[in-house]
């Protein structure tokens, strides 16, 4: 299974979604799960065992909804979207840094990534798997859980769309220095995927590239259920 969605993962047209991430600071991909394997996880969500902790978004403001964190080790298929879609990402992650002048710092590895996370104590896995229920939502936020942060995450929408739930679309807010915010809403079929940054990205200016940070969220289920796949890269403290 893990060749296989290695396999897929590699067999996405990198160069437009390059370009795309470069342009733009995100993209959308076709579906990369199947059907099946989009229930599969769904009928998951109730397996406790599978998970290190739970969090109720209403008790801490997040939102209204509920997420839980996978457990190490992690189930094979989402080790293997995970490593898949690192060893693309981070050659973007350092040629964003090349573009502020910065040196490369993300090794060619997810392996070798973790051990810089672990240097910084955090160990704990941060793959999770989403649930809104009508009227959920998620506040606006980044997903930083310590000094270290991979500057990409990936989400993949484990239900249907306008079939299984409505609303619910995917948000991204863009805060560019000296001018008002930019939003952008974006939707994909089941089993697809959006790259998006972590905290922030670079934009080209007249002279030189400068950061627009970035937060993300959900917008009101306003019936159905909604389910999420979110691959995150660095570990938590």
């Amino acid at each position: 299974m893990v060749h296989d969605i290695q396999s897929r993962v590699q067999s996405l047209d990198w160069e437009v979604i390059q370009q795309e991430l470069d342009e733009q600071g995100f993209a959308k991909l076709p579906p990369i799960l199947t059907k099946a394997e989009c229930e599969s996880f769904m009928e998951l969500y109730s397996d406790e065992q599978l998970y290190r902790t739970t969090i109720n978004m209403t008790r801490y403001r997040f939102g209204s909804g509920e997420y839980k964190y996978f457990s190490y080790p992690l189930p094979e298929l989402i080790q293997g979207l995970r490593e898949s879609f690192y060893a693309e990402l981070t050659k973007t992650a350092n040629r964003w840094l090349g573009y502020l002048k910065k040196p490369e710092q993300y090794p060619n590895t997810l392996e070798d990534f973790l051990k810089t996370c672990e240097e910084k104590e955090q160990t704990r896995p941060t793959p999770l798997i989403l649930k809104y229920e009508k009227g959920g939502f998620n506040c606006m936020h980044q997903d930083l859980y310590g000094d270290v942060f991979f500057p990409f995450q990936v989400v993949i929408i484990l239900n249907q769309r306008n079939q299984d739930y409505t609303g619910g679309e995917f948000l991204l807010v863009e805060q560019i220095p000296r001018v008002q915010s930019r939003g952008h809403v974006l939707t994909v079929e089941q089993g697809g995927a959006i790259i998006f940054p972590t905290n922030y990205r670079p934009a080209k200016g007249k002279k030189d590239y400068y950061k627009n940070t970035l937060r993300h969220g959900v917008s009101t289920i306003t019936s159905g259920e909604r389910y999420g796949l979110g691959i995150i890269f660095h570990d938590s403290k």
